[in-house]
């Protein structure tokens, strides 16, 4: 039991040097400015969770220390929405429904990830999910572009050794 404890250390440190790298990803200026992106909470949201999947995609069905490192990846992530709500004064009775809120949200993006990246090589439904979702209300021309940027990223991600992903580091393709 106890090296069990020992091995969920480092994953979970993984976990949580992975998302600052995530975030900051998310944060590219050319996301928002070549792409479109919404710069709002919303938007925001959209792109870290865009992300988030996207290592976790790369994490699934790789072992126990991959899964492992992904929850903690998902935990923080979690921990960091939570925090924002409490910074922009959202109340502790209101903080576990908004959570609950962001979480079907968060799980419902997975779905339509999943769905869009099954029906590849067609582009087609991934770019409708990304203009329903990241261009919610307002012109979801560059869905195209946000879809092979993702695409992209997947590539990357793909052929990165998970040892890099559990040292806590990750290279994301360039926009």
């Amino acid at each position: 039991m106890l090296n069990r404890l020992f091995k969920a250390r480092p994953a979970k440190l993984a976990g949580e040097a992975l998302y600052p790298l995530v975030v900051a990803q998310a944060r590219t200026p050319g996301l928002y400015a070549d792409l479109g992106a919404p710069d709002t909470r919303e938007g925001r949201f959209e792109l870290y969770s865009l992300h988030v999947y996207l290592i976790l995609e790369r994490l699934k069905a790789q072992g126990e220390q991959a899964s492992e490192t992904a929850q903690a990846l998902f935990d923080t992530y979690l921990s960091a929405l939570d925090n924002t709500l409490r910074e922009m004064g959202v109340g502790d009775t209101s903080i576990s429904k908004r959570m609950r809120k962001l979480g079907e949200a968060f799980y419902g993006r997975i779905a339509l990830y999943e769905t869009g990246l099954a029906a590849l090589p067609d582009t087609g439904p991934l770019e409708a999910m990304l203009a329903r979702t990241v261009y919610a209300g307002m012109d979801p021309g560059q869905a195209p572009q946000l879809a092979a940027y993702l695409l992209a990223q997947r590539t990357a991600l793909a052929g990165q050794p998970l040892e890099a992903f559990y040292a806590g580091e990750i290279h994301w393709a360039k926009p």
